[in-house]
């Protein structure tokens, strides 16, 4: 049994669809606490920091075209639908793809935008991070990791997009969508309950 068990963990883990800690002893971002600052650039050519959107709300993605957990919530249209509410109440969308060179998700900038104009992705800016510096600073574990920063810069959630872990479209409406949740008790000014879950994906891609 214990012979049947490894060999399926270990084939979940060569494609990629178990989450598993970034790194090795990693301090994660700490809800309730400062969320680390970083500099990436994006698709086009642009340097981004953290600290560029001080007083705004912030939503951080991590994304991998090639997961199917992603490919769930944008050949659905509903990561779109939440990145253009989000900017239409201010709130600054940064999707980060954390895959390393060779990796599954791995995208040069062109290509990457190729991505996003055929889904018609609404972010704010898509971040490349090859090197997988930002994603080891936020100890982003899957694609998709969801983080929210407030207005004072503080990591206010951390986790699942949702709480069906599936890669199945029709979960998306039966699922209790957190970030949209958290969303939304920040703007009324209330408590975030869960401010943070256990992410569910594929494996972010790191060296």
């Amino acid at each position: 049994m214990f012979k049947t068990l490894k060999k399926t963990m270990m084939t979940f883990l060569a494609a990629g669809l178990l989450a598993v800690p970034a790194m090795a002893g990693a301090q994660a971002a700490a809800v309730g606490e400062a969320a680390p600052d970083f500099t990436l650039t994006d698709t086009h050519g642009n340097e981004h920091s953290l600290s560029d959107f001080a007083g705004q709300v912030v939503v951080l993605e991590w994304f991998n075209h090639e997961c199917p957990f992603v490919v769930k919530f944008y050949d659905s249209g509903k990561m779109q639908e939440l990145q253009r509410s989000a900017a239409e109440d201010g709130i600054v969308w940064l999707t980060v793809v954390s895959s390393a060179p060779g990796t599954q998700g791995y995208t040069s900038a062109d290509e990457a935008n190729e991505i996003i104009a055929n889904w018609e992705s609404a972010e704010a800016a898509r971040l490349l991070d090859p090197e997988g510096t930002a994603g080891r600073l936020y100890d982003a574990r899957t694609t998709p990791h969801m983080y929210i920063i407030d207005t004072e810069g503080t990591l206010v959630y951390n986790g699942a997009i949702d709480s069906i872990a599936s890669a199945n479209q029709d979960d998306i409406e039966k699922a209790d969508n957190y970030v949209v949740n958290a969303l939304e008790a920040l703007a009324a000014g209330a408590p975030i309950e869960p401010n943070q879950t256990r992410p569910y994906g594929c494996s972010v891609k790191y060296n």
